[in-house]
């Protein structure tokens, strides 16, 4: 009886030596991401929220540009309007963007390349023709906010930074969730709701527990809907979900012509689509060499398409379409309000309409020929395949887009809860925190396998390859470090 009373407890403590190890692992993971996260959360959770009340944000902070009173007469014709833009901007400026607002009280606005290579908005009012101003495209304080959220404003390096920083996310959240889990029994209360009457470090602890919690969703949600629009990671699964035809497939725009013809003369792709053959391979010439939709002056492109190439126009003698002509075009195919048109300019170029509304279905990219006014191609939300029209719908509510002022709130709420648990997280450590060292949770040295973990992690690796680089850098210094101090203990 004493003999198997003995190996009981010595089961249990080995069973208990197990979970603490566990424990301590997992611990130790969660902290080297929340080392690397916090910073770049913080940052993302303020410029998002910023970035998500854009329509608020800007008619106050330009009013003066933007915003005039709302009057009965009708507007002033487009192409008049883009004249007297056009004489609010230096010589050798180059139209390239138009924006088109029905909103009355809205001013009207027109992008213009300056001699320099900088991008300048003139808006005017478009009842009277009276140029209000103008702002830098890209010095708007939006568009600067819009880019430390997706870059830090350091190019190339910043937006790799903030893609590893939504990757190590992952991790942060699936070990913060093993932590949070009840390893003994408790009530449903205590472990969804903070015990405010702890103090001290355990009431840091347990509020940060609980609202990570409730938080995981939402921070799984916005880092899965945030990857796809990354440098690195994002523009290589648009590429392979093309590929796979379930992002945007080829030869899915319907068989109207790719190109339009010198007038008098036959196209040769409108005679291929009289005879049934809708092809739309890159070897017909239905692009101009190297042109996408990511490369356009657009402020922004629905995902399905920033990769789509930008078919091109037949050079022809004759005038140009007006853009009176374009907008209603747009206006029969039912494109409504708030999309752009960018003027082609080139002899080539073509008019490309792209319309970005909150609801995802009604998303609409066309191509028009400047000459005939063709439509060259007419991708919709139904041409897309499973996994853009997902993304879509994941950016239009993670931009607060989709269901209007709550989706705006919900994303600023989410957007703010992290990053308060980024501070929690440093009080935390603060408040523990040894003197002259980094101060990670100890390692076991015999920790349990955990082959489960090592799999998740392994596969996130895979997924994200410039995740699993740096995780194999971390997991070679921790061993290196660990390894070097316990041979310091044990001499």
């Amino acid at each position: 009886m004493h003999a198997k009373t003995s190996s009981a407890a010595s089961s249990a403590a080995q069973a208990a030596s197990a979970s603490q190890g566990s424990y301590r692992t997992l611990w130790r993971w969660h902290f080297y991401a929340g080392l690397f996260v916090m910073p770049f959360l913080i940052v993302l959770a303020i410029t998002g929220t910023i970035y998500c009340f854009q329509p608020q944000i800007e008619p106050l902070l330009y009013r003066q540009q933007m915003v005039v009173a709302p009057r009965t007469t009708p507007r002033l014709p487009p192409d008049q309007l883009m004249h007297d833009a056009r004489a609010a901007v230096p010589h050798g400026a180059v139209i390239s963007t138009v924006h088109v607002l029905d909103d009355p009280s809205r001013s009207a606005e027109f992008v213009f390349k300056l001699p320099s290579g900088e991008k300048e908005s003139v808006y005017l009012n478009p009842y009277t023709g009276a140029v209000l101003g103008t702002l830098s495209v890209e010095n708007r304080f939006i568009q600067l906010d819009r880019m430390v959220h997706r870059k830090l404003l350091l190019g190339k390096a910043g937006e790799l930074l903030m893609e590893l920083a939504a990757c190590w996310t992952l991790v942060m959240i699936g070990t913060g969730v093993a932590l949070w889990w009840p390893r003994t029994k408790t009530t449903a209360r205590d472990a969804l709701l903070p015990r405010l009457s702890l103090t001290g470090r355990p009431l840091w602890k347990n509020v940060h527990a609980v609202m990570g919690i409730w938080l995981a969703f939402g921070a799984l949600f916005f880092v899965v809907t945030g990857l796809p629009w990354s440098g690195s990671w994002g523009k290589n699964f648009n590429a392979l979900a093309t590929s796979a035809n379930i992002g945007t497939p080829a030869g899915a725009w319907g068989g109207l012509p790719l190109q339009s013809s010198v007038p008098g003369k036959a196209s040769v792709a409108t005679a291929s689509n009289n005879a049934g053959e809708h092809r739309h391979d890159a070897g017909n010439g239905d692009s101009m060499p190297g042109m996408v939709m990511s490369d356009l002056p657009l402020t922004q492109t629905p995902w399905a398409v920033t990769n789509a190439a930008v078919p091109e126009s037949h050079a022809a003698e004759g005038a140009r379409l007006p853009l009176q002509r374009v907008m209603d075009i747009a206006a029969s195919l039912g494109v409504g309000s708030g999309y752009e048109i960018v003027v082609p300019s080139t002899a080539t170029g073509v008019y490309t309409v792209s319309w970005f509304p909150a609801d995802p279905k009604l998303e609409r990219t066309l191509y028009v020929d400047q000459y005939s006014g063709a439509v060259l191609k007419d991708i919709r939300y139904r041409d897309y395949g499973a996994v853009a029209q997902a993304v879509s719908y994941g950016t239009s509510l993670h931009m607060g887009r989709y269901f209007g002022f709550w989706n705006q709130l919900a994303c600023a709420s989410i957007s703010l809860s992290l990053a308060a648990m980024a501070v929690t997280g440093f009080v935390m450590w603060w408040k523990r925190r040894p003197q002259r060292t980094l101060g990670a949770p100890a390692r076991e040295r015999l920790a349990p396998p955990m082959r489960a973990w090592k799999t998740g992690l392994a596969l996130l690796g895979i997924v994200f390859p410039l995740m699993g680089l740096t995780m194999l850098a971390v997991w070679l210094m921790d061993r290196l470090m660990f390894d070097r101090a316990f041979r310091r203990i044990a001499s």
